[in-house]
C-alpha cells in the first residue's frame, strides 16, 4: 500500500463536507475496510524480536501481537489483545497521530511504507460492533474506598476504567455541560464521532462511575472539598482548553476567536458563521481541525498561516492532505503582526515574510521576519491555533507545586503530585499532546491510585517508562 493509497483510506470521511452532526448508530461509524485488504496490511508486519513500533507507542501497545492474531483469524483475541493495554483503542485508531508515533517508528518505514497500524486497530474495533460482539470488561465488585476524577477527557476516562474494573468507585467532575473534554470539545465530530465517546462513558456508567457535569473544581468545589468530603484519593486530568494569545495589536477586536475557544463553542452547538474569508493560524492538528470546521459552517473562503514551511508543520500528514483537498490554501513562511479593524470589527490582517534561520538539536529551524516584507489579508475572521495551555483554576485551594509552563509537577514514575493522595495525568501534566500519551499516564496513574487505596508501596518494581 503505497502513500497515496493510505491516503485514501476513509477513517477520517475527508471529502464528505456535512455539518459536524453526532452520528446517531454507533454502527454507522464501522470502517467499511475490506477484510482482504486489511488483512494483506498485517501480512506485512515483520514481527520484529524488538518491536520499534511498541517503543514508539505511548501506550506500549502489544502491536506485533494483536496483529499475528489477527493474521490467525482470531479477530475477538486480537482486539482484546489491545485492549488489554489500550483503555480507548476506537479513538486512539480514529485521531492518534500514528505517523508519529507506532507508524513512525515501524521499520517497515526505513525503505518504503509502514505498516497501517492505525488502520488495522480500528477494523478490530469495528470489527468488534459490526458483528454485535461484547467490548465491555466484567465490572469488579464495589469496595469501600472511592476516587473523584476532574476532568472527563482521555485521562480521566482511563482513570476512572482502570479504578472502575478494580472495583473502586469512581465520580467524574466535569466543569463543562458536556462529557468527553477535549475529545468531544477540541475534536470536531467529522473526525470522532460522538456515539463512540457516548460508547465508552456507557461502558463506565455500566460498572458504576458517576459523572457529574458542570462543576468546575477550583470554583464550585475545591479538590480539598473532595478529600474532606469522602473522596480517598484525587486525579487530577483536566485538559489544555486555554487559548495561547498571539500577543498581536488587535486582538481584542470583533472577529478574533482563539482555536480550542472555538472549537469547543461549535462542539456544543453554538451556530457560528464567521463570515466567507477566514484565516487560521498555526500549523498542529487544531488549527487545521478549526480551518476545515470553519468550512462546514459557511465559510467558503478559508486558508492557514504557518510561519515555517509545510515540512515542519507538526499536524499529521494525513490531516494536512485532507485540509488542501477540501480547498484549504496554506501560505507558508508568513505570519501575523498586526489586526487592523473599523468600528472594534477585524478587517484586515497585517502579516510580515519569514525565512528560516538557525536549527536547534532536533532539527527544527527558527523562523526569523524578513525586515519590510510586510503585506495586508482581507478577512472577516482569525482563528489563532498556535497552542494551548492548562487552566490553573483547578489548583485553587490546594495548591500544588506546578512547572515554570503552569502544569502540574507529579513523580514520574507514580504520577503523585506534591500532595499525597492527588495525582495528575495527561494535558494537567504534558501540556496539549496525543490522546495515547494521557492513556499512558492515566494508567500509571491509576496502578498507583490502586497501590495508595490499599497501603502498598507506590514505586515498588516499577520504573519510569519512556
Amino acid at each position: 500500500m503505497d502513500a497515496k493509497e493510505r491516503m485514501a483510506l476513509p477513517r477520517q470521511q475527508a471529502t464528505e463536507l456535512k455539518p459536524a452532526e453526532r452520528v446517531t448508530n454507533f454502527n454507522e461509524v464501522v470502517s467499511g475496510f475490506d477484510h482482504d485488504t486489511v488483512l494483506k496490511e498485517a501480512e506485512r508486519c515483520l514481527q520484529c524480536k524488538k518491536p520499534k513500533c511498541r517503543e514508539g507507542c505511548p501506550i506500549h501497545n502489544d502491536i506485533p501481537g494483536f496483529i499475528a492474531l489477527l493474521r490467525e483469524g482470531k479477530i475477538e483475541d486480537a482486539y482484546w489483545k489491545d485492549r488489554a493495554t489500550n483503555s480507548l483503542p476506537a479513538i486512539c485508531s480514529r485521531v492518534c497521530p500514528h505517523e508519529f508515533q507506532c507508524e513512525g517508528s515501524c521499520i517497515r518505514g526505513k525503505k518504503g511504507e509502514p505498516v497501517a497500524i492505525g488502520m488495522i486497530e480500528r477494523y478490530l474495533v469495528d470489527w468488534m460492533v459490526a458483528n454485535g460482539k461484547s467490548m465491555l470488561k466484567p465490572c469488579a465488585v464495589p469496595k469501600e474506598k472511592k476516587v473523584a476524577v476532574v476532568g472527563s477527557g482521555p485521562a480521566g476516562m482511563t482513570v476512572a476504567f482502570h479504578l472502575a474494573h478494580a472495583g473502586y468507585p469512581c465520580t467524574i467532575f466535569e466543569s463543562l455541560p458536556a462529557v468527553g473534554g477535549m475529545l468531544s470539545m477540541g475534536i470536531p465530530a467529522y473526525r470522532l464521532p460522538r456515539d463512540i465517546i457516548e460508547a465508552e462513558f456507557d461502558a463506565l456508567r455500566n460498572c458504576g462511575v458517576e459523572i457529574e457535569t458542570g462543576v468546575a473544581i477550583g470554583k464550585d468545589k475545591t479538590v480539598q472539598d473532595l478529600l474532606a468530603n469522602g473522596f480517598d484519593a484525587v486525579f487530577i486530568g483536566v485538559g489544555a482548553h486555554l487559548s495561547r494569545k498571539l500577543g498581536i495589536e488587535g486582538e481584542e477586536l470583533g472577529g478574533v476567536l482563539h482555536g480550542v475557544d472555538y472549537l469547543r463553542r461549535v462542539n456544543l452547538g453554538e451556530k457560528l458563521n464567521l463570515g466567507r474569508n477566514v484565516v487560521v493560524v498555526g500549523g498542529g492538528n487544531v488549527a487545521i481541525d478549526c480551518a476545515r470546521t470553519a468550512l462546514r459552517t459557511g465559510s467558503d473562503k478559508v486558508f492557514i498561516l504557518y510561519r515555517r514551511t509545510k515540512a515542519e508543520m507538526p499536524a499529521s500528514q494525513a490531516e494536512v492532505h485532507h485540509l488542501e483537498e477540501e480547498g484549504v490554501k496554506i501560505e507558508m513562511l508568513a505570519a501575523p503582526v498586526k489586526i487592523h479593524g473599523e468600528n472594534g470589527k477585524l478587517s484586515r490582517i497585517e502579516c510580515i515574510r519569514m525565512q528560516l534561520g538557525e536549527c536547534d538539536a532536533s532539527g527544527r529551524c527558527r523562523p526569523v521576519p524578513q525586515e519590510g516584507s510586510n503585506f495586508m489579508i482581507e478577512a472577516d475572521a482569525i482563528i489563532p491555533a498556535i497552542s494551548q495551555d492548562m487552566d490553573p483554576t483547578v489548583n485553587k485551594g490546594v495548591d500544588l507545586a506546578l512547572a515554570r509552563w503552569g502544569t502540574f509537577v507529579v513523580d514520574e514514575v507514580t504520577m503523585q503530585t506534591s500532595r499525597e493522595g492527588v495525582f495528575a495525568g495527561g494535558d494537567a501534566v504534558l501540556g496539549p499532546q496525543t490522546v495515547a500519551k494521557a492513556v499512558f499516564q492515566a494508567k500509571e496513574a491509576a496502578e498507583s491510585i490502586i497501590r495508595y487505596l490499599e497501603g502498598r508501596d507506590l514505586k515498588e518494581g516499577r520504573v519510569k517508562k519512556e
